[in-house]
This record gives C-alpha cells, structure tokens and sequence, in this order.
C-alpha cells in the first residue's frame, strides 16, 4: 500500500516540500509516498504513453506527455502524478502553476488523464510502518480504490453539492491485473479497461476486455485492443 505522512500540509507546501528523486502525490493535504511499481506496470504505462504520442504526431496535434508534471483539483488540497498524463500544449501559457511548479488544473490543459492498476514493490518496513526494521522488499497492492474512487471523483469533478470543479474531458482505468472491486470490472474479475468521456457534466464509462477494440473520443483512430496492452505488460487476457 501507498505510505501515507500524517502532516496535513497544503498543496504549496507540498510542492516546495517534494523531493526530486521520490514520487508522492497529496491526497486531501495527507502526503502519500507512492511505492516502486513492477515491471509489468512500468511495461503498460510505456506502451500506452508510446501509442498515444505516435498518435499525436500522426495527427500533428500540440499535445505532450510530461515526466514528473502534476495535477491538482481547484477544489481541494490533493496533487496527483497520473502514469500518463497528456497536456495540450497551447493552453500551458493559462496554467497559473506551470512555469514554477509543473501543475496543471485546467481541464482544457489535460485532453486525457491514465491511471494504471497494478501491484507495486514495497519492503516490509513501509507495509508495517517505521517500527519495523525489516527492509527486505516484498509485493504489495496498491489502493484500487484512489483510481476507481478518489481520483475518478476529483477528475470528473463532483463535489458533494454535485458542482463540477474540475472536469478532465477523457479518464483511463487501466486495471491489467484485475484488481479492482466486482462493482467495477464485474465477477469473475478479469483486466479491464474503463475508459470514462465527460458528457454533460458526469463520465460516461465503457469497459474493454479482451480482443475488443478501444474507443477513445480523444483518438477515434486508435488502433488498439485491450489485449494488445495488458500483453505489454505480459499479462494473459
């Protein structure tokens, strides 16, 4: 599991806290140290980021994948570090946080947002807490549920008076473990794909197994099966 630092902080104490060689996201002001993903989660984040970038340039369309950018919702102190995270570029010059942070909020900024499902490597001492002094590392999951919950909420913008604060026009669950909740990837559990389109102000969800085909609204051409990317991560469909 994620490793969470009990300070309650702000985002901008954050981003002048972070260092530069870990990763940590801000979930509601609580620091979480994000644990070493797997290989097969580095495999699938790679090849989603190659196909989508080999799109863009065959379109010549002003989007880029970023590194280490982050994205925070107006409408609490949280950051996220997407594992694929598509910016368009024109619009950086509006982003009130780009030159000195590397942030983006503005849905017009971000045409897709991808969140890979997987497990990740932690060492005992991080699953257990700081008393431990085991650091042998092990496999542990990590929390499904910020992908198909927290940040699915936060992404699409709803609050609890169902006003839209954010509103990230095209969201990936890419779930090629099958990890996620019966409610969400159905039973048995099987790797899924959720790709979630804004439409009127909600996420409009189709799920991809399989030889199905994707369908992204961002890139009706890709030319992509479900299969083809939970293979990058040599994960059987």
């Amino acid at each position: 599991m994620a490793q969470a630092l009990p300070k309650i902080v702000t985002f901008a104490e954050f981003v002048k806290w972070k260092p530069d060689n870990e990763r940590y996201e801000l979930h509601n002001g609580i620091i979480i140290k994000m644990p070493q993903p797997v290989g097969n989660h580095e495999e699938v984040t790679e090849f989603l980021a190659f196909e989508l970038t080999r799109e863009c340039i065959r379109l010549n369309l002003p989007y880029f994948i970023p590194k280490t950018a982050l994205v925070k919702p107006p409408a609490n102190e949280s950051g996220y570090s997407p594992d694929v995270l598509l910016l368009n570029r024109p619009n950086l010059i509006n982003e009130p946080l780009w030159k000195k942070e590397s942030t983006v909020s503005q849905p017009v900024s971000i045409p897709i947002i991808i969140e890979v499902v997987s497990t990740a490597v932690a060492t005992l001492r991080e699953r257990q807490g700081r008393t431990s002094r085991e650091t042998r590392p092990t496999h542990c999951l990590t929390n499904w549920r910020d992908d198909y919950l927290k940040k699915y909420a936060d992404y699409v913008g709803q609050s609890p008076s169902r006003r839209v604060e954010m509103g990230i026009p095209e969201y990936w669950i890419v779930d090629y473990a099958g990890l996620g909740g019966r409610e969400f990837i159905g039973k048995p559990k099987q790797p899924t794909i959720l790709i979630c389109s804004l439409d009127e102000d909600e996420y409009q969800i189709n799920k991809f197994n399989g030889t199905e085909r994707i369908y992204s609204p961002t890139f009706t051409e890709l030319n992509l099966t479900a299969q083809q990317i939970f293979q990058a991560g040599n994960i059987s469909a």
